[in-house]
């Protein structure tokens, strides 16, 4: 067997192993709507499913499906994700944010958002139900509770 067709099958079989493990050997990751992979978040009232590019990504990137049933009760509150960016692409419903620079944007099922890391918002609303894809750069993101921006409030 010459070498490119030893390593076409080595290829193969990596990537049928991590198929069908779920591990991410593979240079690619598959993540199948029919078993769902739902992970724990940073809202307890949020679903997250994480969508295999973690591991695939060797951290570098994070994405996942955000949904909710029920709408926002209260704000979540003004924070910062510690991160290089943050992307989200709604597709179903709305979330209101509101910026330090005072402004509050609706982002509606079709549209898309990009945060650079650091940047304070709080999420004020959402409809009684919504579906948006989050990727973060890196994977690892982390959030941290911050004070209103000069001119708003904690329930802002």
């Amino acid at each position: 067997m010459s070498q490119s067709s030893e390593q076409t099958r080595s290829k193969t079989k990596v990537a049928t192993d991590a198929l069908e493990t779920g591990k991410a050997s593979a240079p690619y990751a598959l993540a199948r709507k029919s078993s769902p992979n739902i992970i724990e978040g940073r809202r307890s009232f949020l679903k997250y499913i994480d969508l295999g590019t973690v591991d695939a990504s060797d951290g570098q990137f994070r994405a996942q499906l955000m949904s909710a049933s029920q709408g926002l009760s209260r704000p979540t509150g003004w924070h910062y994700h510690v991160c290089d960016s943050q992307f989200l692409y709604m597709l179903s419903g709305w979330v209101d944010l509101a910026f330090g620079d005072g402004r509050t944007v609706r982002i509606e099922a079709g549209d898309a958002m990009f945060i650079p890391g650091g940047t304070p918002h709080n999420e004020i609303g959402t409809s009684d139900s919504f579906e948006l894809l989050e990727i973060s750069v890196p994977a690892d993101m982390g959030t941290e509770v911050c004070n209103p921006p000069d001119g708003w409030s904690e329930s802002d």
